[in-house]
């Protein structure tokens, strides 16, 4: 039996049976291990590794991009705006091998996470009080 198949199946499971906000949270956490493990390759001289991650750690950004709905107002015109800036300073920080600003982001997006987790136990937790 493949031993990697387990946690494949639990990940898919996770997934499918997550709620929209505790999904936002799977893309951050996601986007944040890319990102941080393209800091750790760029800052050791390692740029195609570090280039690697930093695409990863892009496309879940555009995920993030793609999937707001902005029907809801101001508050996915700043999201927008969050995810654009980040997408520029990793743009820069690749074409200046700059570790420190794919760090900004990656302490931006994980400040962005926090909220989201908060986010998505109180979303938890008031379906759970909500009668069916």
């Amino acid at each position: 039996m493949n031993p990697h198949a387990r946690p494949q199946a639990y990940r898919d499971s996770a997934v499918l049976t997550a709620s929209p906000e505790q999904l936002v949270v799977m893309l951050y956490d996601g986007a944040v291990r890319f990102l941080r493990q393209a800091e750790v390759a760029m800052n050791e001289g390692a740029f195609l590794h570090s280039f690697e991650k930093l695409s990863r750690g892009e496309a879940i950004i555009d995920e993030l991009l793609a999937t707001l709905n902005m029907d809801t107002g101001e508050m996915a015109e700043r999201m927008q705006a969050i995810y654009v800036f980040c997408k520029k300073t990793l743009i820069e920080a690749r074409l200046q091998r700059n570790g420190e600003k794919i760090g900004h982001v990656v302490a931006l997006l994980g400040s962005l996470r926090e909220a989201w987790a908060r986010l998505a136990e109180q979303a938890v937790a008031q379906r759970a009080t909500t009668p069916a």
